[in-house]
């Protein structure tokens, strides 16, 4: 009970801050806005030529998804790194409060935020022409969710070990690259030689993505759909289990 009382203080505190700069909100958005809206009309050329299953919006929307989820979780540690800067995480590490709570308060704020930001690029791209069943949404958002944990987890941690800027954004800019490029985010890997689809088999964000895209095209019942949330599941422990380390190391 005290872990769940001091990550919603923890929660509610960051939640605050959030909404008191909804630009940072408005910017994270901006970047998949652009590409639904500047790319995707490209693939609706390419979709009726190269064999797409489904249209290109469930071709494409599923992969912004994710990529919003792990981006948007990517990026956060810059802002604990500040905290820490200012004094604010020394304060909690002294308090009453559980440590773990210190990050999963901060994780549960980013959970929120990136959630309304796929609410948001998925009514524009229903707008752009869109359709798939409810159900499909409501999956969708559980998966940007938790990619958005298990990034926010790791960004967190990484910043609080690093604590520094200049050595976080190298970091996650090489983190990121091999898993855009490699996961079929904005076409999907069957387009690409043979080599290159051995290679992104061993990527567990293609099989997200694709887990994604098959609840699009209303394959619910499709094995890949369980693969990606157990991967999803599993990335999110994983976060857990390395920002949880990383702050017990910041109290000996």
């Amino acid at each position: 009970m005290s872990f769940i009382r001091d990550t919603w203080i923890i929660f509610r505190r960051s939640m605050v801050l959030s909404l008191r700069q909804p630009l940072w909100v408005v910017i994270g958005l901006l970047q998949p806005i652009l590409y639904l809206t500047l790319f995707g009309p490209l693939l609706q050329t390419i979709a009726a030529t190269s064999g797409f299953q489904g249209d290109a919006w469930q071709v494409f929307v599923p992969g912004l998804l994710v990529q919003l989820g792990i981006f948007g979780g990517l990026f956060v540690g810059f802002g604990i790194i500040a905290e820490w800067r200012s004094g604010v995480i020394d304060r909690q590490l002294v308090s009453p409060a559980a440590r773990t709570a210190i990050i999963a308060g901060r994780t549960l704020r980013d959970v929120v935020v990136i959630t309304v930001q796929a609410i948001v690029l998925v009514g524009a791209a229903f707008f752009l022409g869109l359709r798939v069943p409810v159900g499909a949404l409501l999956i969708g958002l559980v998966l940007v969710a938790l990619l958005g944990a298990a990034f926010s987890f790791i960004s967190n941690a990484i910043g609080m070990a690093t604590k520094s800027e200049d050595a976080l954004a190298p970091m996650v800019n090489t983190l990121a690259l091999p898993i855009l490029l490699l996961s079929g985010i904005l076409l999907p890997m069957t387009l690409a030689p043979a080599w290159l689809q051995i290679v992104a088999n061993f990527n567990p964000f293609k099989h997200i993505v694709e887990a994604l895209r098959a609840v699009f095209l209303g394959q619910f019942d499709s094995p890949i759909v369980w693969i990606g949330l157990l991967l999803a599941v599993v990335l999110v422990v994983i976060g857990a289990w390395v920002g949880s380390r990383v702050l017990a190391a910041q109290t000996k």
